[in-house]
């Protein structure tokens, strides 16, 4: 029975196999010998949100190519300025210093009477005495900075906002004082960048050495204030910090401190075309290295190329100046309307962290290491200054900060109307702590009818509650009995506020200390 049935079926299955060929040639893709994934199919007509785009066998029409092009060279201007913001914003303080009349590293702004509303720098306090100068390593070659002892936080950061090393007391003198000598990147020397608290001797001297990716650096120091008054700082930078050429430092020239309090200079990038002219200043600036090939591949695909003449013609300039007006509405949304869920600092709070992530080069470890864009764009939209110290857990040392952008309710502040918020008592701070006021449009404190739109609790007498907490409000006018917690704000402009503490304590970190949430007078 076996062996007659066993004919049969085989037949049965050559018979099945010989119809499959034909079944397959009804499926073929017309055109084709084949069928052809759809998947990779490009149809005649796709609508996108650039309208139709027209096909021609899988070829764009000479109208769709064009269409094309112009949205390219517009994403490729978007992309440039949410990824060169940090080299924008490190162009405009260069170009802010020399306004001031800064033209050499031994020429140095000083704050002698605090930062006012005055000056426009990204959200510069009123609580510490800053003291900056811009180095040119190209000019000078190998550059001594000498930070004078009881210093407080000082950085070294090069032209794309990248850090170089902490001077002061986050840095490897902790404090006591020390020279520092900052090499070029194209120097050819011995010398190589001492780790930690090392020291290299050179003709006798011992420096911290560091070699930097750029020419231009910029060194901003901070002094902490003495009894609510910033003499000592001031004295302590004019008698202690100096900055030359090693080349020269047996006749090192003379420091020149400029006061750069009350004066009404601009230090924050553009956000128009302009921008694309500040950026290009960096490029020709620096060494080519400065920025990987595809960086600067990026660059190029929109003209700005090192050597060559920035010159858009009238079609690029114009697409050019839509998509800086794209990037930046998109940097401020990024920026005031975070959708990074680790943004607050507690949950479903209004006080965020300047931080999405704990590394200053923007690495972001629950995203196996990848760069968070989103991150570093945010930051150095709204902020300056790039150190490790700034995002490390650092008990009793450095500062931490809380922003906040509107009240617990999600709304952004008004002017026009009166917010308050609670700090309670025993502020995990060791130092000091403050909040401090600013205005959306520049990220620079804000301009009102009083000079220095923030308080401190060393400086200014607050008032406060049987239960040590403190009560603010702002508004366009102080409460009654409050008005020395208060602080102005404007109607017809919004505002938001930094709360900084300095040398926080462990009860911040651990969030068993907690700020209140800024709540709306009604």
């Amino acid at each position: 029975m076996k062996i007659t049935h066993q004919p049969i079926l085989l037949g049965a299955v050559l018979v099945s196999a010989l119809a499959t060929p034909g079944a397959h040639a009804q499926e073929k893709t017309p055109g084709f010998n084949n069928k052809i994934p759809e998947k990779i199919m490009t149809p005649d007509k796709v609508e996108s949100r650039l309208g139709t785009l027209d096909f021609v066998d899988g070829i764009p029409t000479a109208e769709t190519t064009q269409k094309l092009y112009d949205n390219l060279d517009h994403m490729r201007g978007v992309e440039v300025f949410l990824n060169f913001i940090p080299a924008a914003s490190m162009e405009g303080l260069r170009l802010g210093s020399l306004e001031y009349g800064a033209t050499k590293s031994n020429q140095a702004i000083l704050f002698d009477q605090l930062m006012d509303s005055n000056p426009l720098y990204l959200t510069g306090n009123t609580d510490t005495v800053y003291c900056m100068s811009f180095l040119d390593l190209e000019r000078d070659g190998p550059t001594v900075v000498e930070i004078p002892p009881k210093c407080g936080p000082g950085t070294t950061d090069d032209a794309y906002f990248r850090f170089v090393i902490d001077m002061g007391g986050p840095g490897p003198d902790a404090g006591k004082g020390g020279k520092y000598l900052i090499l070029p990147p194209d120097y050819k020397g011995d010398l190589k960048p001492t780790a930690g608290t090392d020291q290299a001797e050179v003709d006798g001297e011992k420096y911290y050495v560091a070699q930097s990716t750029s020419y231009v650096n910029w060194v901003p120091l901070r002094g902490f204030l003495e009894d609510g008054k910033p003499d000592a700082a001031v004295k302590m930078f004019k008698d202690g910090f100096k900055v030359y050429p090693l080349a020269q430092k047996d006749n090192p020239p003379k420091m020149e401190f400029i006061s750069a309090s009350k004066k009404p200079i601009n230090t924050v990038h553009a956000n128009n075309f302009e921008f694309f002219h500040e950026l290009d200043n960096v490029i020709q600036k620096e060494p080519l290295n400065f920025l990987n090939p595809e960086q600067r591949g990026l660059l190029a695909a929109i003209g700005i190329v090192k050597g060559k003449k920035f010159a858009p013609d009238e079609r690029m300039k114009r697409i050019l100046t839509d998509a800086v007006a794209v990037g930046n509405a998109t940097a401020r949304a990024i920026s005031f309307r975070d959708r990074e869920k680790k943004a607050p600092i507690y949950p479903g709070s209004a006080w965020h962290s300047f931080f999405a992530v704990s590394d200053y080069q923007w690495i972001d470890r629950e995203m196996e290491g990848a760069m968070n864009l989103d991150a570093r764009t945010k930051f150095f939209y709204g902020y300056t200054v790039n150190t490790p110290k700034m995002m490390m857990k650092l008990v009793g040392a450095g500062s931490q900060y809380g922003v906040a952008f509107g009240d617990a309710d999600g709304q952004p502040f008004d002017g026009a109307k009166t917010y308050t918020f609670n700090v309670p008592a025993n502020v995990p701070a060791q130092r000091f702590w403050s909040v401090v006021l600013y205005d959306p449009q520049t990220r620079s404190e804000l301009q009102t009818s009083q000079p220095f739109p923030g308080k401190n609790n060393t400086r200014d007498k607050l008032i406060t509650n049987a239960d040590g907490s403190v009560d603010f409000y702002f508004g366009p006018k102080a409460p009654e009995g409050k008005e020395a917690n208060w602080l102005a704000t404007v109607p017809g402009k919004g505002w938001f506020m930094v709360f900084r503490l300095y040398s926080p304590l462990e009860p911040f970190f651990d969030k068993s200390w907690r700020l209140g949430e800024p709540k709306l007078v009604k």
